[in-house]
């Protein structure tokens, strides 16, 4: 009987020591699993910046002087508003990724950097005058965030890779 018992109480051991096996795996599949949609992100990032109308609409706005007001972007051809629009909902789509932290700050910081406070500076103007005719306060808010981040990211003196 009492060999019996012995052999109840490895047994015992040896589940519990499987069911802690167990969910050390589980928690590893899950940050694995996390990271990998991390990197996924990251790579579908990549892939839209390399694409030709968002390329496009990129040096569009970044050409732009600093300083103009609404008017000039709205009122000018339609092609100009729509490069506004697409880098403002692109802008902001980053921007809830990187809050939400399915994409790195760093990342983003590597990838946009000084560009998207410099994209916000030249739009946002013209994204005031949105939320005012929309009477949509929080419009591309996430743009704004992200760009605001970035630039306090930078330091004047930094140098480029």
């Amino acid at each position: 009987m009492n060999d019996l018992a012995n052999l109840a109480n490895v047994a015992e051991i040896i589940g519990a020591i499987i069911v802690i096996g167990g969910l050390m795996f589980a928690v590893l599949q899950m940050r694995q699993t996390r990271q990998q949609l991390r990197e996924m992100a990251a790579i579908e990032l990549f892939r839209f910046f390399g694409n030709p109308k968002f390329t496009a609409a990129y040096k569009r706005i970044l050409r732009l002087p600093e300083g103009l007001d609404a008017d000039d972007i709205q009122g000018n051809d339609n092609s100009l508003e729509e490069s506004a629009m697409l880098i403002c909902a692109t802008m902001e789509s980053i921007g809830v990724m990187t809050f939400q932290r399915i994409v790195p700050f760093m990342v983003v910081n590597n990838l946009i950097g000084t560009s998207g406070p410099a994209l916000w500076r030249r739009l946002a103007p013209w994204v005031e005058m949105l939320r005012e005719e929309q009477e949509a306060p929080s419009m591309f808010e996430w743009f704004q965030w992200l760009a605001e981040r970035l630039a306090s990211n930078h330091l004047p003196d930094e140098s480029p890779a």
